[in-house]
């Protein structure tokens, strides 16, 4: 399928049948049985996930939970593949796409990390120009087609971190977070059947060959510590070749090519309208009022353990919810509630019968705890007034924190900040927040446990207070998970406060003023 026409300057030569037949292997037939997509051809690197709002940018390592009753994303994601020559200003492309798409949750994800880790031999090669970075063979494939297969179904990943001037994998490597729109950008983005099947809208950025060995020349120079000399050497041996051989044959393949690169705004708009079209089309959103609906009428569910409500407990909720409590009362009477809710939940952990002998030489049948380790994270910041309570129960336990703040533009809650101990998924998880309304931070929070290899039935959660909406919806997304409060409240009100509620339990705690549209989701909206 050929490219439309451009009115100003044409988006790339046609490329030679030699060089057409090499690609037989890494690219499927053009036309076949499935009706092609309309192409529009239009004038006009490994980093955190990007989060966009209409105010500011800002990195950040999370996305909301869209999940569905199996705690898995409802829809998947919507990947955009950004191809082109080295230098071509694919990145920039990327970074204009998120700044026009204006939506909360983008990851851009670079090739560039994925270099195959190169044997001796091949780091002499590299070492003096004489390695080919610029040949298919030269990528991990296999990786990249796995990570953005998970980054699309919504999971976490780990991602390589290359370091150019060494040519070598360093020894750490980043977490991505799953979004509604990944961006994948590389020279060999077209490069392979299995990759090309997993980009739903496929971009050629078609910049002239003498602006994109500027820019290489500008970039590994001050960037990379080359010579002008060795990238000069490296550009004709190897890049120039490749990309006649291997990156602008693929154009062909592109649903939209884009010409002169970042300069082209044209085709920017004509990229976001169509992605804005696909997103509304795959309704990527999380209606949690829907969610609550659908269930206001159901019982409690059955993982659900509440504090039986003894005159001492009632007599405790009566205090700390009562307005006209100081605040050195509301302290004194949380923590005692605390102690209780955890005491109770660390006798639903699972323990095996043992055999022990008295001082006075008799035998004792009792019971121990049958797990390997007890760890506790804590929904900052009410989540870790929690925290000195399982102390106190609970020896050696580890503890890991977890920042969720809602965006005031969205109304989605984000992962800010996440701090959790080595080998946690062999752990039961004591998950802490004082009052969940709800949900969404408790369920956010359960995702990143889950994306960290933590079992579903192996995660606790506790809150003094919840409101019925919250239980429903952390149960309905993770039935496993075990719900333990020292009291459920029947209403969330229009600004998702607990009715009759307890107040923001951070402010109180704390002694910090709440701003006037205050929330019992205390101001990380931990519910």
């Amino acid at each position: 399928m050929a490219a439309a026409p451009v009115p100003e300057g044409a988006p790339g030569q046609p490329h030679d049948s030699s060089s057409a037949e090499s690609l037989d292997r890494l690219y499927p037939a053009v036309g076949s049985t499935k009706p092609p997509r309309k192409r529009t051809t239009s004038q006009c690197k490994s980093e955190p996930p990007l989060l966009r709002t209409s105010k500011r940018t800002i990195y950040t390592a999370g996305r909301p939970p869209w999940y569905n009753e199996h705690g898995t994303q409802s829809k998947e994601a919507f990947v955009i593949g950004l191809g082109g020559g080295s230098a071509s200003g694919k990145t920039t492309v990327a970074t204009m796409i998120i700044e026009a798409l204006d939506v909360p949750w983008v990851v851009l994800l670079s090739m560039d990390s994925f270099y195959k880790v190169l044997t001796k031999q091949q780091q002499e090669q590299a070492a003096s120009n004489d390695f080919n970075f610029d040949h298919p063979d030269a990528f991990d494939f296999d990786l990249i087609i796995a990570t953005l297969k998970k980054l699309k179904q919504g999971k976490s990943v780990k991602i390589p971190i290359y370091d150019f001037t060494t040519h070598s994998r360093k020894k750490e490597w980043k977490t991505l977070y799953g979004a509604n729109v990944i961006i994948f950008e590389g020279i060999m983005a077209f490069a392979d059947k299995e990759l090309l099947k997993l980009l739903d809208l496929k971009i050629f950025v078609d910049t002239d060959s003498d602006i994109r060995l500027v820019r290489r020349l500008r970039r590994d120079i001050s960037e990379r510590g080359r010579d002008i000399e060795g990238v000069i050497k490296q550009y004709n041996k190897f890049v120039k070749p490749a990309f006649d051989q291997y990156i602008q044959p693929t154009m062909r393949l592109a649903d939209i090519v884009v010409p002169r690169g970042s300069g082209n705004t044209v085709a920017i708009d004509l990229i976001v309208q169509h992605v804005h079209s696909q997103l509304e089309e795959r309704k990527l959103r999380w209606d949690m009022a829907a969610l609550a609906s659908a269930h206001q009428c159901h019982p409690l569910p059955q993982t659900l353990s509440v504090l039986k409500s003894t005159p001492q407990v009632r007599g405790m909720h009566t205090i700390i919810r009562n307005k006209e409590t100081s605040r050195d009362e509301f302290i004194f009477y949380s923590k005692r509630l605390m102690r209780l809710l955890i005491e109770h939940a660390l006798s639903l952990l699972p323990f095996q019968s043992c055999t022990v002998q008295t001082p006075q030489g008799h035998d004792y049948e009792g019971r121990t705890y049958s797990g390997k380790q007890i760890t506790g994270v804590s929904i900052l910041r009410a989540g870790e007034t929690m925290e000195p309570a399982l102390r106190a129960v609970c020896k050696d336990v580890r503890i890991g924190t977890i920042l969720i703040q809602t965006n005031c533009n969205t109304g989605e809650p984000e992962l800010h900040y996440l701090r959790l101990p080595k080998d946690i998924s062999e752990d039961h998880v004591i998950l802490m927040d004082c009052t969940v309304s709800t949900g969404a931070a408790a369920m956010m929070a359960v995702r990143v446990l889950l994306d960290h290899d933590v079992p579903e039935d192996k995660i606790f959660l506790l809150s003094l207070l919840m409101a019925e909406m919250g239980v429903h919806s952390v149960a309905y997304a993770f039935p496993r998970v075990k719900i333990i409060t020292t009291a459920v409240d029947k209403k969330v009100n229009d600004l998702f406060r607990i009715i009759p509620g307890i107040g923001n339990f951070g402010d109180r705690y704390f002694g910090t003023d709440a701003p006037p549209d205050w929330s019992d989701d205390e101001d990380a909206l931990s519910t």
